[in-house]
């Protein structure tokens, strides 16, 4: 059983522990089903310890959707720094943000499950937008990709400036975030002679590719 002590940052690292605790039985046994005391449980705290950090299940849920998005949201800041995305071409630059979709199919497919459950789950229990503020403004942060696309395409001409900018954002991010979640579920179409679940995704990222480049 967990103390009563106060101490911040112990009480971070709980809060943390109960956040990962929550992730792994959510994208085990779905959202729905699972209840404060089952996290309770798996986190091997009292009921009672985990309503001091988390008010009622919604806004748990929420929480531990905001943390795994961060974990995506500091991965790709790794990644950015790591191909100088400053030195590249606009059309360089989308290509790289459809690559990082393609990352989260090889490399998180539990969060990309767990999100597909979490949409539904808030869709059903009628949560507030207000609640969900910080959640939809870190997805909102990928949008920083357009802008500077949309910045460099002005003098390089790579990419088409006639199509807005939030609506390009708005496509990409709804069909390529569609795509890696129904193969990562497994709702999609497998014939029996088998499938390349990566060569179709690359496929559609080339698709997208070819739409906006500047011919």
């Amino acid at each position: 059983m967990w103390s009563r002590e106060s101490d911040a940052e112990l009480m971070a690292a709980r809060r943390t522990v109960l956040l990962e605790k929550g992730f792994e039985i959510f994208t085990k046994r779905g959202i729905e089903s699972v209840s404060m005391q089952n996290i309770a449980d798996a986190a091997g705290c009292g009921i009672a310890t985990l309503y001091r950090y988390f008010e009622k299940k919604q806004g748990f849920v929420i929480e531990v959707a905001i943390k795994k998005w961060n974990e995506i949201r500091e991965l790709d800041s790794k990644r950015r720094e790591e191909a100088n995305i400053d030195g590249m071409t606009a059309a360089e630059i989308l290509e790289f943000y459809l690559d990082g979709f393609l990352m989260l199919y090889r490399e998180k497919k539990d969060l990309l499950r767990f999100n597909q459950m979490f949409n539904m789950y808030v869709e059903s229990a009628g949560t507030e937008k207000t609640a969900l503020e910080t959640y939809y403004g870190m997805i909102d942060n990928f949008g920083e990709y357009f802008r500077m696309i949309y910045e460099r395409a002005k003098t390089d001409k790579t990419v088409r400036t006639d199509i807005p900018e939030a609506e390009m954002f708005s496509t990409t991010l709804h069909l390529m975030l569609a795509a890696v979640t129904r193969y990562a579920v497994g709702l999609v179409y497998k014939p029996e002679t088998g499938s390349d679940d990566m060569k179709e995704l690359e496929t559609l990222k080339a698709m997208m590719l070819a739409m906006y480049r500047q011919v």
